[in-house]
């Protein structure tokens, strides 16, 4: 979630707000909606001000460098910050649900707390409503998104409403689906088109629920894709890559081909280096060259099955040359960032790169510059 530096006009609200440039108020305007004017000089400072005067309560003047026209913010007048919840010119878009969540995986990258928030689905249908396009694909995440229950189906309802042609991604543990009740809340006469990205990280109980920390939660879990698969939904099964992962991985690809054959896909995933992995580092730090063999051998496994897949969060030198045409630019733009190795590597077009945050982390494996004509193992 990005955050902004920004002056507002003073008493601005902290609620979501459109923002938009001052030729084109006339043209967005709606009395249902808030925004944000950017405001580049004195005059059009006063050129907002009077139409609030003339009254129009719902525009305030914005004044920042970093905003964009159309991005989807909260004004924090008190900090000069605006956190933008969406942007147009992204490639990826999410809505965040709630941090809560009842598992404590060993490398999540956004740590959960106990503390009630139920105020971000308000926020984040807010957000729907201001957003002036329909993206192509946007999800929702947390967090655990299923403890909202009602509460996310009613987010899901209103980017149907309001977005009819985006599809919706739906980032769980899946573990509550186990339950019939929560199942049919969230899934019974869903008519939108919802794909549920679900972690598996072992083929048995023991390897699951050391990774997520949370006794039960493979039985759980795999109930949980049972029901989804019941409702007709379609699931992407997640792997994060790593240690106590990779060293079952071949068997945990064999035992989705052979058991959770109605999945989508598997997307096998560099860890992200924030959060609970700096914590667990000893586990979660991996060099994925060193996996080479590993990640081919469950690849052919998961080819042999025909279950599609997928590498994401990691950059192409860090996989096997074999396996780079299933590798996937999959960072989120306000995470991603290339290091200086990538500044000549002539496949940094189609590479994922690596987080942000990788300096106080590690990197995925020691970067190469690929050069022109040149194949690696």
């Amino acid at each position: 979630m990005r955050k902004l530096t920004a002056t507002f006009q003073p008493a601005c609200e902290a609620l979501v707000h459109r923002v938009v440039g001052y030729a084109e108020v006339a043209a967005e305007w709606t009395p249902h909606l808030r925004f944000l004017v950017k405001a580049e000089s004195m005059e059009e400072r006063a050129g907002v001000e009077a139409l609030k005067d003339a009254g129009l309560a719902n525009v305030a003047w914005v004044q920042s460098a970093a905003l964009q026209d159309g991005d989807v913010v909260v004004p924090h007048p008190d900090r000069d910050e605006a956190v933008v919840l969406m942007r147009e010119s992204d490639t990826h878009h999410a809505l965040f649900m709630t941090n809560r969540c009842n598992s404590y995986c060993l490398m999540c990258s956004q740590p959960p707390t106990p503390g009630e928030d139920s105020w971000l689905v308000a926020e984040a249908i807010d957000a729907i409503r201001h957003m002036r396009f329909s993206p192509k694909l946007l999800g929702l995440t947390g967090g655990e998104p299923l403890l909202l229950g009602a509460e996310l189906r009613r987010v899901i309802d209103a980017v149907a409403q309001y977005h009819p042609q985006t599809r919706m991604e739906v980032l769980t543990n899946g573990r509550l689906f186990a339950h019939p009740q929560v199942a049919s809340t969230i899934l019974d006469g869903l008519s939108v088109p919802v794909r549920w990205l679900v972690p598996l990280y072992g083929h048995a109980d023991f390897v699951h629920d050391f990774v997520v920390q949370a006794h039960g939660a493979y039985d759980e879990t795999l109930a949980g894709l049972l029901a989804l698969q019941a409702h007709r939904q379609a699931i992407q099964l997640r792997i994060v890559l790593i240690e106590p992962v990779l060293q079952v991985l071949p068997e945990l690809a064999g035992f989705i081909g052979r058991n959770l054959p109605f999945v989508r896909e598997v997307a096998l995933m560099g860890c992200e280096p924030t959060g609970f992995a700096l914590a667990n580092r000893a586990l979660c730090e991996v060099d994925l060259s060193a996996w080479g063999d590993t990640l081919e051998q469950a690849a052919r496994v998961l080819r042999r099955h025909a279950v599609p897949h997928l590498f994401m969060n990691a950059p192409l030198c860090a996989l096997p040359r074999t396996l780079w045409p299933v590798a996937s630019r999959s960072i989120s733009d306000w995470k991603n960032v290339y290091a200086s190795e990538c500044d000549r590597c002539t496949v940094k077009a189609g590479c994922a790169g690596l987080f942000a945050w990788h300096e106080k982390g590690w990197k995925p494996a020691p970067l190469k510059t690929i050069e022109a004509g040149e194949v690696i193992a």
